[in-house]
């Protein structure tokens, strides 16, 4: 598996990568990660049955990864990728992000004739993430064809974006989403918090919008809730300003970068989630907000409309539209009932998020794709 994202480093992605991975695990399969590099972590080590290695690529932050870093990890992760494939010979590569991962799968293509899966996230999509992701694409679109197109099988993590994929690269794309390991958690040991308690996932930058998240509930102050915003990123020191300026420091809490399992912690003692977010391809904190059965106050974009069924596990909201923003949280955080029904029917709709069920259909595509790896080759001899 290559990725430039693996736990610690990166957002949910890479978490993606790293439950899948541990999921293949555990049911025998032999893994080995190639990813980043970033700070004092090990470069190599074994974690729940799965092989990490990590490149050293010039990543400076956890959070994100400029162009030096992902340069970087192309070049560094194509060298180790082949390598890997001359010793160990891999089955199949199952790569994430189409950029800046996926020339590192075509190399090893088109050197050793190993198959490959793609799967996209949105962010390697053109149009995916224009505030991050716009500027570049103009460069690199044109070499990004083939990636897709030698490709044994693309997956898309939610059906948005396939059909943004699809205006780009005129090829057979399935979905799979994201899933997650579900919670032991029954309807009626769902109690309410009080105050409520809302949370905010992300790393702090203009997809995100975490600012909105200040904005709506100043305009709540009169409301009972507390909000914790877990993340960080380039709009942390606004997003503590916007805070301080509300007068609202007694009810924000805002512990920065924080662990996948602090978040699952955090979520499990949590109501809602709150994510205003502009884009989003399957966002894993949602499928993790299902599993921790809460309700839902997010945008109404990307795979969030996967997640949410309005007025039935929570409210999709237009992005940037303060008012009705303010309309829905109020009609939320006045109804310790309606937050309760919310959170019981997300339970219900994380089932079909298992992470079991969806790691079998991922394992299904790569023993289709060795099968027809297999007859081709046998056909060339």
């Amino acid at each position: 598996m290559v990725s430039h994202e693996y736990p610690p480093v990166g957002g949910g992605g890479g978490k993606v990568a790293q439950d899948l991975s541990q999921a293949f695990a555990r049911r025998g399969h032999e893994i080995r990660v190639v990813t980043a590099h970033y700070g004092d972590l090990a470069l190599q080590e074994n974690q729940d049955g799965v092989l990490v290695k990590r490149l050293r690529s010039l990543r400076l932050q956890p959070f994100r990864a400029g162009m030096a870093a992902m340069a970087g990890f192309l070049i560094a992760g194509g060298i180790a990728a082949l390598r890997e494939v001359r010793h160990w010979q891999p089955d199949v590569v199952h790569v994430h992000f189409a950029v800046p991962a996926g020339p590192i799968a075509w190399l090893v293509n088109q050197v050793s004739d190993t198959p490959y899966v793609l799967t996209a996230h949105l962010g390697d999509v053109p149009g995916g993430t224009p505030e991050k992701t716009g500027k570049w694409f103009k460069w690199i679109f044109p070499f990004t064809p083939p990636i897709w197109r030698n490709a044994s099988r693309v997956i898309a993590v939610s059906e948005f974006t396939r059909q943004l994929a699809l205006q780009n690269y005129d090829i057979p794309i399935q979905v799979i989403p994201n899933g997650v390991q579900l919670e032991c958690l029954e309807p009626d040991q769902i109690v309410v918090n009080q105050p409520p308690h809302l949370v905010f996932a992300g790393r702090f930058m203009e997809q995100k919008d975490p600012l909105m998240v200040i904005k709506t509930l100043a305009a709540c102050a009169d409301l009972d809730w507390h909000c914790t915003m877990l993340g960080d990123g380039p709009l942390l020191p606004q997003v503590q300003q916007a805070v301080l300026a509300a007068g609202l420091e007694s009810r924000f809490t805002l512990p920065g970068w924080v662990t996948s399992e602090q978040v699952r912690e955090i979520f499990l003692q949590s109501d809602i989630l709150i994510m205003p977010s502009l884009s989003e391809g399957l966002p894993v904190v949602g499928v993790q907000a299902l599993s921790s059965g809460l309700a839902f106050a997010v945008s109404n974009i990307g795979g969030f409309i996967d997640l949410v069924q309005e007025g039935l596990n929570g409210f999709l909201v237009p992005p940037k539209n303060v008012l009705v923003w303010q309309e829905k949280l109020r009609q939320l955080l006045s109804s310790v009932q309606l937050i309760r029904t919310f959170r019981m029917q997300s339970l219900e709709i994380a089932q079909k998020f298992d992470l079991e069920q969806i790691a079998q259909e991922y394992l299904q595509v790569f023993e289709d794709v060795i099968q027809e790896n297999t007859e081709k080759s046998h056909g060339k001899a």
